[in-house]
């Protein structure tokens, strides 16, 4: 498989998760203003005027405007018609019921979707290849194509089949619903019809009538007819996610292209509107996304998926983009990011994320971000966008828009953006680097919160540390998606609880899921010699902690470089002797009683910094974690540690300081 097509796989994989509507709709929602941005300014009775009819919209050029579709650069257009022709003459694998029900024999979700991705993946490139060579010799193999995914029994994944009644196990096709990826598939199809419904016809009628049926019957008639699947947000205590307006981009998408009935696309648009309003409304004022930087990719730019289709179907009426919030949520993407593919990954995120380059530019052009612009030109380069093979094979809604200015992205300078600092107030969550606008020194990263955030890890207090845009202290991240992971079982898993994230065991107990389980008295003050981030971590324990007070604060040196972490403490009583758990991906040497030496043997020249610590409080030690899931091997390697510096001594209040530095 191609390089592009591999970490779009496993880009898809971080993003699925199953359908936890049956968690989520217990989950309380704080208190907060309701936005309403785009029902709140439009009625639905207005929506008839304001929609251009289905035959005027065009969002892509047709394949009749070739002087369009010929500003593809040469390089790429070749790129991506090999791409297709990899495709022709293949075999179209099946989905036999044995590899759905993998799912709820061994938790096992991986081999499906991978099979299921596969057929989409090879349907998109054909379909580019045509778009971009116009001779028809790929169409055969689209209509297979077409004709194979049309007579799945369900287009979504085995994991998210408990919004059906049935519950998960092999699909009722009686009760088609509504995952991401059926929402995906419609969009596909459609887009394959916008393009190229006249030539489709030319082969049979009937292949472009299948794909009105199958979308009609799967997607469009249930999510009009429906206001209870969990991400439309329309239940009382709902809070939605990034499957919000993922699923919306690609219902608009199918409303758009297909919907034939005029009432009935005017009620499905407003009705993704006013679900778009209920993602909007629960959204930080400061626009961070609380699923992480890999999430972004569709939670934020999802949202602007719709706010795209939504503004070049109205002719520009429905237009949010001068919005603060609107704003705040794109330039997100860049005030996470560390260094080169690194970035702030607090919960399921990855510390690895490559932002699709030419998403990041047309939403930074549509806010009127240089700095966002630049990002994606930089973004580009990183990703040689363009210039080697295909763009990444994401969604037609986004491939198609990308292939168009590839040139423009190119001629626009790039930015990669190192800011000195910020802080999101609202998601409680700081950057900070001690050389601004630099990647050389320290880069320190931390976040308050609360332990039931989207994809939340218990890790209230937990920091990172990068050197030089290498990471040093980490977030380990997340496992590949099993049936456990999004059960009642998830904090079982070890990458999701506090042991294995830079905190603290305070006898013997873990920090505890659940909203009531948070930061308190949390602060942030940048000036040009430091930055500081304190908060009190002791609520983020249940009662058997016998905590009182647990204050930690964390100081970034600007000077020298040097990162403090020190930790004032009251207990109630003590039990067990209180344990500081340090991840790294260094090689870790504990042989100076005092002294902890980070080795980076992967460096150009042997890289290593000291972390030092009160011997006379703390012994050390050190264990090695094997890695070898497919997710987190990756990112970094075969191995990570953890450190522990385990308390000598049994004093109800106490403070003590830890100091990481370069090795001198």
């Amino acid at each position: 498989m191609h390089k592009k097509s591999e970490s779009l796989l496993a880009k898809m994989h971080l993003a699925l998760y199953p359908v936890i509507w049956f968690w989520l709709a217990c989950l309380p929602l704080w208190a907060q203003p309701q936005r309403n941005l785009l029902s709140g300014k439009f009625q639905e009775k207005e929506i008839a005027y304001l929609l251009l009819p289905r035959v005027r919209w065009r969002l892509i050029p047709t394949l009749d405007e070739r002087e369009k579709w010929n500003t593809v650069p040469e390089n790429l257009r070749q790129a991506a018609i090999q791409n297709a022709e990899r495709c022709l003459n293949t075999r179209w694998e099946p989905l036999p019921a044995t590899l759905f029900l993998e799912f709820v024999r061994t938790g096992n979700r991986s081999d499906y979707e991978k099979s299921l991705f596969g057929r989409r993946e090879k349907l998109a490139a054909l379909v580019v290849g045509e778009a971009l060579e116009n001779k028809g010799r790929f169409l055969d193999d689209i209509v297979n194509g077409i004709w194979a995914i049309c007579e799945e029994s369900y287009w979504g994944v085995p994991g998210h089949l408990g919004m059906q009644k049935k519950g998960v196990g092999l699909p009722d096709i009686t009760e088609p619903t509504v995952d991401l990826f059926a929402a995906e598939t419609s969009s596909l199809l459609s887009w394959t019809l916008y393009l190229l419904e006249e030539k489709l016809k030319a082969i049979s009628p009937l292949v472009t009538e299948r794909i009105y049926i199958e979308a009609d019957r799967r997607v469009l008639t249930p999510n009009l007819m429906r206001e209870d699947f969990w991400w439309m947000g329309f239940g009382p205590r709902i809070r939605v996610n990034n499957w919000n307006p993922w699923i919306n981009s690609n219902w608009l998408s199918t409303v758009l292209i297909l919907e034939r009935n005029p009432e009935r696309r005017q009620k499905a648009v407003y009705k993704i509107m006013r679900s778009l309003d209920n993602f909007l409304n629960i959204y930080p004022e400061d626009g961070g996304c609380d699923e992480g930087p890999s999430y972004w990719d569709r939670a934020g730019a999802s949202l602007f998926d719709c706010l795209e289709l939504l503004k070049s179907a109205t002719n520009g009426a429905i237009d949010l983009y001068q919005e603060p919030l609107i704003q705040k949520i794109g330039q997100y993407i860049y005030k996470v990011h560390i260094k080169d593919d690194y970035f702030i990954n607090f919960a399921d995120a990855s510390a690895k994320n490559e932002p699709e380059a030419g998403l990041v530019y047309r939403f930074g052009k549509r806010i009127n971000d240089p700095v966002m612009m630049g990002f994606g030109a930089f973004l580009g380069q990183q990703q040689k966008h363009g210039t080697e093979g295909v763009l990444k094979n994401d969604s037609l809604l986004r491939m198609l828009p990308d292939l168009l200015i590839v040139d423009e992205l190119r001629a626009n300078p790039p930015v990669e953006p190192l800011l000195s600092d910020f802080w999101l107030p609202d998601l409680q969550v700081m950057g900070a680097r001690s050389a601004p606008n630099s990647s050389k020194g320290f880069y320190v990263a931390a976040l308050g919160g609360h332990n039931d955030e989207s994809h939340n890890h218990n890790d209230v207090g937990n920091f990172i540390v990068y050197a030089d845009g290498k990471p040093v202290l980490i977030d380990v991240g997340v496992e590949t998606y099993t049936a456990k992971t999004f059960s009642p079982q998830r904090y079982e898993i070890w990458t999701m609880q506090s042991a294995f994230h830079n905190l603290p065991t305070i006898n013997g107990v873990m920090q505890k899921e659940g909203r009531e389980y948070q930061a308190t008295d949390v602060n942030f003050a940048a000036t040009g010699r430091a930055v500081t981030f304190s908060l009190d971590i002791s609520h983020a324990y249940p009662d058997g902690a016998k905590v009182e007070k647990w204050l930690r604060t964390l100081t970034l040196w600007r000077g020298q470089p040097k990162v403090e972490l020190e930790e004032q403490y009251s207990l109630k009583e003590f039990k067990e002797p209180a344990r500081l758990n340090l991840m790294t991906p260094l090689t870790v040497d504990i042989s100076v009683p005092g002294e902890v030496h980070l080795i980076n043997s992967n460096a150009n020249q042997e890289q290593g910094f000291v972390l030092t610590y009160e011997k006379e409080k703390f012994s050390a030690s050190a264990e090695t974690i094997p890695i070898s899931d497919a997710r987190l091997k990756p990112v970094w390697g075969d191995k990570i540690a953890r450190i522990v510096l385990l308390s000598k001594s049994k004093p109800l209040k106490d403070r003590y300081k830890v100091c990481l530095e370069y090795r001198k």
